[in-house]
């Protein structure tokens, strides 16, 4: 990998860091070619810390190492993203990422969708909620719902209606998050489960 660093002042390039099992980016920091090659050799990621004034290795004062799984440059060659399995939290604030977010794996609008089921779980008692009204009736309920949903997935399969089909696919799916809530999972132990097959 050809790495320009002498396009930047003092030899430093930016380095993007992401989680790569999440994706969400943790960090940015800033490496020269010392620090470049300690962090392949190491394969912890190493810096060169402008205030420090010499390469720093994240986490060695933590231990909330930033280990390594792939580096890669951008199309102009002077930008690095690097691909990592955190230890800990990555900021110094102690929170995931520099930016104070979670460091959670992302399902889109799904994710925004399990954050209202939630939401209903811890408020059952919410009269006009379709979701708070199925955990009020129990786990027993909510299992016959995903039930139902299945086999009209497998009827609206046989058939020629795609929209049908798709529109009993999302009330499967949804009724799903609804269990896996009501049994204390989440998505991403899914996804867990789904990894430590492929693997």
């Amino acid at each position: 990998m050809e790495i320009d660093f002498d396009k930047y002042v003092d030899g430093l390039v930016p380095a993007i860091i992401q989680d790569c099992r999440t994706k969400n980016v943790l960090m940015l920091g800033f490496m020269n070619l010392d620090a470049y090659e300690q962090t392949i050799s190491s394969k912890k990621v190493t810096f060169y810390s402008r205030s420090k004034q010499r390469l720093w290795t994240k986490g060695e004062e933590s231990n909330n190492y930033l280990h390594l799984e792939s580096i890669k440059s951008d199309c102009d060659s002077d930008a690095l993203l690097v691909q990592v399995t955190p230890q800990g939290p990555v900021c110094h604030t102690g929170t995931d990422t520099c930016w104070g977010e979670r460091n959670r794996t992302n399902f889109g609008f799904l994710s925004k969708l399990e954050e209202i089921i939630e939401d209903r779980y811890n408020n059952k008692e919410s009269e006009d909620s379709y979701i708070a009204s199925l955990f009020r009736k129990g786990i027993n309920k909510v299992a016959q719902k995903v039930g139902e949903e299945a086999v009209e997935v497998v009827i609206e399969a046989k058939d020629d209606n795609d929209h049908l089909f798709l529109n009993e696919s999302a009330d499967l799916l949804f009724h799903t998050m609804i269990l896996l809530q009501a049994k204390g999972f989440h998505l991403r132990d899914v996804e867990k489960t789904l990894i430590s097959r492929h693997i």
